[in-house]
């Protein structure tokens, strides 16, 4: 099938504000407080996410670090639009971006499992060589009610770079470096640990948009994560519309999650935060909250992106379905 041309879409990248690391640090390790009982944020050099539980396609997250919007709910609901297929790969050719690391969330790549998927994008590039860690979690069996479906998690093949619809991703060279690290344990406030980090930035910085890309470890405790069913006959109005077609699942820790966040929309319509999981026992999908708040533990790498980049922006948009 064929896939989307960046050099007819519409593209746009727009500048976002870049605090210092320690600054950062000394922002979350204050207002975490309010939602984790126990808060260690700290700057290190990234440890190697090359190494189980991480599984990145590259040691780190730093280099020209931004982040990258694709398509958006729109092209989803209320009605899927099929054509809206990207190639991933080809998009870091077409960004003049080698070495690079792009890692989130997204959806993934229907024409090749034939069916409606997450999408765990993990994709590097260096010297033209794809090395390609992408994951995907479908519904099983495909067409199951939902209340007696599973899922399956599976790892895409080299030659397949493409996904669809939508994506929040990570885009660096995928150095090691210098990367915020942020562990919390036992959640005493409302919002889940994504959230908890954007509501803490958008709080201290106000106006000036801050953006995050990286990847958090679920240490212990379990999750709720959706996973989409293949696309709806019917169109998709509301968010209760949605949430009546999502499949949603308690799962178990570990699970690596990948994806982005970002303090303010910069007038481009976006998701502002995204996050995909992906584990070795096959748990996976869209991350929403922790379900075990006594015992939940969190592990995140992220840096601070300096621009984010905008591309193929539904025309027609609307404000469900980004939960």
């Amino acid at each position: 099938m064929a896939t989307i041309d960046y050099k007819n879409v519409p593209i746009e990248e727009k500048a976002l504000y870049v605090p210092p690391l320690n600054e950062i640090a000394d922002v979350l390790s204050r207002g975490l407080q309010s939602t984790f009982e126990s808060v260690d944020v700290s700057v290190v050099e990234s440890p190697d996410l090359t190494q189980p539980p991480f599984e990145l396609t590259s040691p780190g997250l730093t280099g020209n670090a931004k982040l990258v919007e694709i398509g958006g709910p729109p092209y989803l609901v209320p009605l899927v639009r099929r054509d809206k297929i990207y190639d991933l790969a080809e998009l870091l050719r077409f960004l003049q971006r080698d070495p690079a690391l792009l890692a989130g969330a997204g959806a993934g790549p229907w024409p090749y499992i034939g069916v409606n998927c997450e999408g765990i994008i993990n994709v590097s590039v260096r010297g033209g060589e794809v090395e390609q860690g992408t994951r995907v979690v479908s519904v099983q069996p495909v067409g199951a009610a939902k209340g007696s479906s599973s899922y399956l998690q599976r790892r895409l093949p080299k030659n397949e770079t493409r996904s669809a619809l939508l994506g929040n991703y990570l885009l660096s060279d995928g150095q090691s470096g210098k990367v915020l690290k942020v562990v919390v344990k036992k959640r005493v406030g409302k919002s889940n640990f994504i959230t908890a980090i954007r509501d803490t930035l958008k709080e201290h910085y106000g106006d000036k948009v801050v953006g995050l890309g990286g990847t958090f470890l679920l240490r212990a405790g379990r999750v709720k994560h959706h996973v989409m069913p293949d696309f709806s006959a019917t169109p998709l109005c509301s968010d209760s519309d949605v949430d009546n077609w999502l499949h949603y699942f308690e799962m178990r820790a570990p699970i690596t999650h990948v994806g982005t966040l970002v303090t303010g929309d910069l007038g481009l319509d976006l998701r502002v935060q995204h996050f995909h999981g992906y584990s070795a026992h096959g748990d996976g999908g869209h991350y929403h909250y922790d379900t075990t708040p006594e015992e939940v533990e969190y592990e995140g790498y992220f840096v601070p992106a300096a621009a984010v980049v905008r591309i193929d922006p539904p025309e027609n948009t609307h404000s469900f379905g980004r939960d």
